[in-house]
């Protein structure tokens, strides 16, 4: 069963419904679901669908003449393939689908282009000349994204301009990927979440029949299953010096979020190197760099400020549990791993994924109007402010500190500020009171209003407030999970 993309499939769907010929270029990282996407868009319409391999270029187009003569276009008379790229893009014209679009995609395209780099040169001057005005719909797909945005795409290369429409595949969000198990409690929702995030693929791998402990056990810490040796095969097939990769990731997985930090925890003696390898495992989709939601383009641009996350869930899960008892698992004890390392810090580990949850929570009530004013930008705030210290003279001082979620209004006029509670305790008075007194240097004369996430709900005094507060609203686990 397939499951999401609902934006997708418009997109592509909007696209084949006009008259003009269709350019499309849709890339992302491996596994995220690109292949079945589309294969789901084709359904019910005639078309070629070509799956590049890594292959010499003679034996690429001999494949590609295969798959386009299947579809019985006149020149499999005289021809038994192709003898040229050109000949082969112009098929398309042929094929014999009548009124309705003649559609064309290249799966893996880059492949194609490793083989023989003159073809899209090849396929610019043939759209110029004989397809754009034509009505074919053709898409190039892809998960080399560097190679995508760099040398396909970007000014002075062949195909800058041509493309009709570009579409870059992002990992499903929470609302679709709890889909995949929907019989799970909220809780196991989001601990499946934490875990796995959204890549279709992943998710495909877990039973929904069975526990969130039984799914880890099997389809992740037993050598054999699919995710066990999935990370390793991902770092060999996209890069090189996979161990020091491996080291760098690790200590990301770790917390360790500073250049410095990771550069002390992988050993590598100059930071420089290791924006360097951060830098690949950003184009990658694996890591990105991290600011706060009110930072400067100049702050931006210094290589050592911001911080550095993994955005996919399954390789922090990998790396801070399966990885660091990578032994124990080769021996076979997947009970005493899990019992032992993952139990006891599994809420904690899920802690970090339910702040991504409830920021998502938050653009779904933004569209449908649900908050007390549009923001124009999102995302953690980090900063020097007033913070709690028991040992001060009055109870507090400055300090750095941080907030899970700022909303900021236009004009910053009026500001969100939300904290994320997941755990087993209610969220208390005391910790409401820490997030209130959290007085950012903001523009005088703006309006605050305070959102609490949590997932065992609230002290009484709190509700007490909200109750009394009309700029304090209050959000538990299965409002939140079952908003969409």
């Amino acid at each position: 069963m397939f499951i999401g993309r609902e934006a997708e499939l418009a997109f592509l769907q909007s696209k084949y419904e006009e008259k003009k010929g269709q350019l499309i270029v849709l890339y992302g990282r491996r596994r995220v679901g690109k292949t079945e996407t589309l294969k789901e868009f084709c359904k019910g319409k005639p078309h070629v669908f070509y799956s590049c391999t890594q292959s010499t270029d003679k034996v690429q187009l001999a494949k590609f003449s295969k798959q386009v003569f299947k579809e019985n276009i006149p020149a499999k008379r005289y021809i038994s393939e192709f003898t040229d790229w050109e000949s082969a893009f112009r098929s398309v014209l042929d094929l014999p689908y009548g009124d309705q679009k003649k559609m064309l995609i290249i799966d893996e395209f880059p492949y194609m282009c490793k083989g023989n780099k003159s073809i899209p040169s090849i396929l610019q001057n043939l759209w110029d000349t004989d397809l754009k005005d034509q009505n074919v719909m053709i898409v190039l797909c892809g998960s080399a994204m560097s190679f995508i945005e760099k040398d396909l795409l970007a000014e002075k290369n062949p195909l800058y301009g041509r493309a009709t429409g570009i579409y870059k595949m992002t990992e499903m969000g929470f609302y679709d990927a709890v889909k995949f198990f929907p019989d799970y409690s909220d809780t196991d929702k989001v601990l499946a979440y934490s875990i796995l995030g959204g890549i279709p693929h992943y998710l495909r791998q877990f039973n929904p029949d069975i526990s969130v402990a039984e799914n880890i056990k099997r389809n992740i810490l037993t050598k054999g299953c699919v995710l066990y040796s999935e990370v390793e095969f991902l770092l060999h097939q996209e890069l090189r010096e996979t161990p020091i990769y491996n080291s760098i990731i690790e200590a990301v997985a770790l917390n360790n979020t500073k250049l410095n930090d990771i550069s002390t925890k992988a050993l590598i003696d100059d930071t420089s190197k290791t924006s360097v390898y951060l830098k690949n495992l950003i184009e990658l989709g694996i890591v990105e760099r991290e600011f706060s939601v009110d930072s400067k383009t100049r702050e931006k641009a210094n290589a050592n400020r911001g911080t550095y996350r993994l955005t996919d869930n399954f390789f922090r899960f990998w790396y801070a549990f399966g990885f660091t008892n990578y032994s124990q698992l080769e021996d076979g004890d997947v009970d005493g791993v899990y019992d032992y390392a993952i139990a006891p810090a599994l809420d904690q580990f899920a802690s970090y994924a339910f702040e991504d949850v409830c920021k998502e929570f938050v653009r779904e009530m933004q569209k449908k109007n649900a908050l007390p004013f549009r923001y124009s930008k999102m995302g953690k705030w980090t900063g020097k402010t007033t913070i709690y210290d028991k040992d001060a003279a009055n109870g507090m001082r400055v300090g750095e500190t941080e907030i899970d979620l700022l909303a900021i209004g236009r004009g910053e006029k009026e500001y969100l500020v939300g904290e994320c509670k997941y755990k087993v305790e209610p969220f208390t008075y005391g910790e409401y009171h820490k997030t209130r007194v959290k007085l950012i240097p903001l523009r005088e004369k703006a309006t605050f209003f305070y959102a609490l996430f949590s997932r065992s709900g609230f002290e009484d005094k709190v509700i007490a407030e909200a109750e009394t507060n009309s700029n304090l609203q209050l959000f538990d686990l299965p409002q939140i999970v079952n908003y969409k």
